[in-house]
């Protein structure tokens, strides 16, 4: 499942998005440090959004919560669920799934792909956050996989149309009208490595 992902957006253009969907977006922590990031792992700090009761707001948070056994729980089976609260956004602008090469390689490493969506410069993943342990924290949500996924792994993580993103983040539209694998051309997929 996705275990890294990267994120370069700017906070303006977060700001800008959320402006023209008439989503009011506050930063009730003060402005994040928003750096370009190539690879956001598990426990690391990046940045989602949450409704905040009359705004959406912009905050960063640990991904992953400790699980049973204390294995981190940084994705979540999406379908046959209703999430009631503590929906949000990740901001990203690819997320990477790794295989095994055909030929071994002699670094032992797995290949590195890249998904990116095709004529975007950025997206929203569909996530839950809640209080945990290690503090506030916030795992992706899984659908089975599109057509774009499908020959790379067997799950995807749930991208959040633009369109959807005041349903999801308004809790009102019941989550099995708002996640869905992603249909077939959505993705663009490149190495990575």
């Amino acid at each position: 499942m996705c275990n890294d992902y990267r994120s370069r957006v700017e906070l303006g253009t977060i700001e800008q998005e959320f402006n023209d969907l008439r989503i009011p977006l506050r930063f009730p922590e003060g402005l994040p440090n928003m750096e370009p990031r190539d690879d956001i792992r598990i426990t690391d700090r990046a940045a989602i959004v949450r409704w905040g009761g009359d705004a959406a707001e912009l905050v960063q948070r640990r991904w992953s919560w400790p699980g049973q056994g204390g294995k981190p729980v940084y994705n979540f089976r999406g379908e046959g669920r209703e999430f009631r609260t503590g929906r949000c956004l990740i901001v990203a602008d690819g997320f990477y799934e790794f295989t095994t090469p055909k030929a071994p390689r002699a670094d032992k490493r797995k290949d590195k792909w890249l998904f990116t969506v095709a004529g975007e410069t950025w997206f929203c993943i569909a996530g839950l956050w809640r209080d945990s342990s290690v503090g506030e924290a916030f795992t992706m949500l899984t659908t089975p996989p599109g057509p774009d996924v499908a020959p790379y792994h067997n799950r995807q993580i749930a991208i959040m149309p633009k369109a959807r993103w005041a349903a999801w983040l308004g809790h009102q539209v019941p989550a099995s009208e708002l996640i869905a694998p992603c249909p077939a051309g959505m993705l663009h997929v490149e190495k990575a490595g």
